[in-house]
């Protein structure tokens, strides 16, 4: 979706406006009158989109200026469209008809290079037919192969991703059904081996299985187990909000009691039904963006019940917004429940935490000249850094001062989902050891068995 797919989309929206608008045989009223309005109108709608996308919060960093153009393109072409209509010849009006939908389509591809979410178009057609997912299996299938295992005394060569609903008695949250993957040692033996676990969030706009179709997550955990004679931490991919454009930023407020359900739901079902590990040294949570904000804040906020976050290109706080509308967004205006979930706030009140450790995964350039830069919070601020660079030194320099062993790490890229892919791939071997995975050694936390390489993106790419 990077590469030839978006400029051919682009090339033929371009010919199909041209086409509509008509160069030549079009009358002075039309120019005058019908075409300013047609201008007005695409101006109208990108200023419009870019104030929502602002106001909302929806975006870390700015937007490519490809978005508002065919986003603009795509309002002058409907008032084409329409007034262009009568009188018009029939190549003429197919052109303006076709121009529409491409247009709309090459502002969707421009939306879709600022966000990495359809790295490829059988991704895209995956998700929205709801196709498979990696791995995916039954229930039926999850047990004859933990029959065979008993009775062969192997392990299969992959894992297993099971659908479930999980009730929300703790919460009252309504939620999607959510995703467990089970790594090959988990059908080593009967009972199950209490197995360390991973929760898996993603982004501010999201469903369950973007961390398998987008993130790349099944390829790499089968990948790791592969490496580690089946071994790999249980990972739960769960539904932070609900439906696809509800962002909860995990707290519980007016949107929902999110932070409820991933930890009075989520976490007794998994101990309840696949029998992991109950112990909090044996529990974290990995996220992206959004994601990233909200691993840790259920850390910080429940280390009786985890261990340690991988946070990857987080907020440095909850965020809906400016800090009028996150209030009242996420909590009506109730400051004192902002401040229950402001992570920063969260560890001051704590004070010293025992055995919790986080690792702060940042996209950005900076490297040294044997790798990616890993950033002592305490050596002060780099000139130039982003927002997420600050968040991150600013929380693992507070989470230091409080006992937790954290580093931060920028590895190059973008705010995107192929990033986010690249950087749990490369966090995977600490976080998988820190929880005490069977067969998996335990490395410093800013230790990469691989440096994230991401796929090649354009220019302007980025997102939250």
């Amino acid at each position: 979706m990077h590469g030839w797919i978006p400029v051919t989309a682009q090339v033929l929206a371009a010919v199909a406006l041209v086409l509509a608008v008509g160069l030549r045989m079009r009358t002075r009223r039309w120019w005058l009158l019908s075409m300013p309005v047609a201008a007005a109108v695409g101006v109208g709608l990108a200023l419009f989109a870019r104030s929502y996308i602002s106001s909302g919060g929806y975006a870390g960093d700015p937007a490519p200026r490809g978005l508002w153009i065919w986003t603009a393109l795509t309002g002058l072409a409907a008032v084409v469209l329409v007034a262009g209509w009568p009188g018009s010849r029939w190549w003429r009006r197919a052109a303006a008809v076709c121009a529409v939908p491409l247009c709309l389509l090459s502002a969707g591809l421009a939306l879709n290079l600022w966000v990495g979410y359809f790295p490829t178009v059988q991704t895209a057609w995956s998700q929205l037919t709801a196709g498979p997912l990696p791995d995916q299996t039954d229930e039926g299938t999850v047990s004859a192969l933990a029959a065979t295992a008993a009775r062969t005394k192997t392990l299969p060569a992959r894992g297993s991703v099971l659908k479930v609903d999980i009730p929300a008695d703790g919460s009252g949250f309504r939620h999607r059904d959510e995703l467990v993957y089970l790594p090959p040692a988990w059908f080593g033996s009967v009972p199950a081996p209490a197995l360390p676990t991973v929760m898996m969030i993603g982004g501010e706009f999201n469903t369950p299985g973007d961390w398998l179709r987008t993130g790349a997550a099944i390829e790499t955990v089968d990948a790791f187990a592969a490496a580690h004679d089946g071994n790999a931490p249980v990972l739960v991919f769960v539904d932070s909000g609900g439906q696809f454009n509800n962002d909860t930023e995990c707290v519980n407020g007016p949107r929902g009691r999110a932070a409820d359900h991933l930890v009075n739901d989520v976490r007794p079902y998994l101990i309840s039904r696949f029998q992991v590990s109950a112990a909090a040294a044996n529990w974290g949570v990995a996220g992206w963006s959004m994601g990233g904000t909200c691993a840790v804040d259920l850390v910080t906020m429940h280390p009786d019940k985890f261990s340690a976050f991988e946070n990857i290109a987080g907020d440095i706080a909850p965020n809906a917004g400016t800090p009028e509308q996150t209030l009242r967004r996420l909590y009506n205006g109730d400051r004192a429940a902002a401040a229950s979930f402001d992570p920063a706030t969260v560890m001051s009140r704590h004070g010293r935490y025992a055995g919790i450790s986080g690792r702060f995964d940042v996209n950005g350039t900076s490297r040294t000249a044997h790798g990616p830069a890993i950033i002592n919070a305490a050596a002060g601020t780099l000139p130039g850094a982003s927002d997420q660079l600050l968040a991150a030194q600013t929380l693992c320099g507070l989470g230091r001062a409080n006992g937790i062993d954290c580093a931060v790490v920028e590895q190059p890229g973008r705010h995107d989902w192929p990033y986010a892919a690249a950087a749990f791939k490369a966090s995977l071997p600490w976080l998988a050891g820190v929880l005490g995975t069977p067969g998996v050694d335990r490395v410093p936390v800013g230790y990469s068995e691989v440096t994230p390489d991401p796929a090649p993106r354009p220019v302007e790419a980025a997102g939250r």
